[in-house]
């Protein structure tokens, strides 16, 4: 077993080095002139000159990049060409608005979807398996950005029930303060036991939320669906109803545990698409995460923001496919 961890760890490195790779070379081919965007537009040639040196972009590709890795060691991702301020420290700002959302579509799919998928094999071929197929289906397959749109259109236009953006309200912010503890607004409401401005937080949130959640609780719902009806046939289950065993005990203490691999690897992956699908949902919703920042990022073409922005991407998935791997490596009948 750790053995097994252990190669997955270092292909796991491997396959970070070549992102890194890939996203740093093919950032230095596009013409994008940093140095103008880095002095200005009205620079003189000495001080584009100036700052060529100072980026690093006097030295030679292979220089470069490795002047990047070794960079990237300490945690620099770079400076920012449109504000001057370290990438990383801008990461860390953005961050937990972007996490916030992920963290509760994430519940969402594993309160909903799973039990939406254990019912549906359940009542294979019955009324209930054909709703839940077909919200599934349509879940997984209706894109994003009209979801988002369509969702603004009803609450926001038609009922004014939601707001259509931001993540708290103008007259919150200004006559209360914004509680900084973990960067997580819900959570840090609940810790200081500001209520009234969790409320309002909460009801910002509901929209992006849904957004992005629907994509996963799909996903899930359909691949615990299809692992739990292939279990369900196996033998065992079977010998377990003919030996009279109830079929609610078979399903939730047997066959449900035996697709807990398949299921944890579908609720990983999911995530890992959360995380980059939020990017879009939050220009809609105008919500200020990670996707507001690579927006601006790639409108002004601020290269060392998007690499940093790619390889925060790139990292989580790397470990959410690795928490994944272990979890289907705990189970006595895989085979490492």
């Amino acid at each position: 077993m750790l053995k097994y961890i252990i190669k997955r760890i270092l292909s796991s490195i491997i396959v970070l080095l070549g992102v890194i790779t890939i996203t740093f070379f093919i950032a230095r081919v596009i013409p994008s002139n940093p140095e103008v965007k880095w002095a200005g537009q009205r620079a003189t040639q000495e001080q584009l000159e100036a700052a060529r040196i100072e980026l690093g972009l006097d030295k030679s590709l292979p220089e470069q990049y490795v002047i990047y890795l070794r960079d990237l060691l300490h945690g620099n991702l770079g400076m920012s060409l449109n504000t001057h301020q370290p990438v990383a420290t801008e990461l860390k700002r953005y961050m937990p608005a972007t996490l916030e959302l992920v963290l509760l579509a994430f519940l969402l799919a594993v309160l909903i979807g799973i039990p939406l998928g254990i019912y549906s094999a359940k009542k294979k071929d019955k009324m209930l398996d054909h709703v839940s197929r077909f919200f599934s289906i349509g879940a997984v397959s209706l894109p994003t950005f009209w979801v988002a749109l369509f969702l603004q259109l009803i609450f926001y236009k038609s009922l004014s029930l939601l707001p259509i953006g931001g993540r708290i309200s103008v007259e919150a912010t200004i006559f209360q303060s914004m509680p900084k503890i973990t960067g997580l607004l819900l959570l840090d409401c609940l810790l200081t036991g500001n209520f009234a401005l969790m409320g309002d937080a909460f009801r910002h949130i509901i929209l992006p939320c849904i957004t992005i959640s629907l994509y996963p609780i799909g996903l899930v719902a359909r691949m615990t669906r299809s692992a739990l009806l292939e279990i369900l046939g196996e033998d065992y289950i079977t010998a377990g109803h003919s030996y009279g065993l109830r079929d609610s005990k078979m399903l939730w203490k047997y066959a449900l545990k035996n697709s807990l691999g398949t299921t944890a690897t579908d609720v990983a992956l999911s995530m890992g698409y959360t995380l980059t699908d939020t990017f879009l949902v939050e220009a809609i919703f105008s919500w200020p995460g990670i996707g507001s920042y690579i927006a601006n990022a790639v409108t002004s073409l601020d290269y060392p923001a998007i690499i940093g922005v790619t390889l925060f991407g790139a990292c989580c998935y790397i470990i959410l496919n690795l928490l994944a791997d272990i979890i289907i490596a705990s189970d006595p009948r895989v085979r490492l």
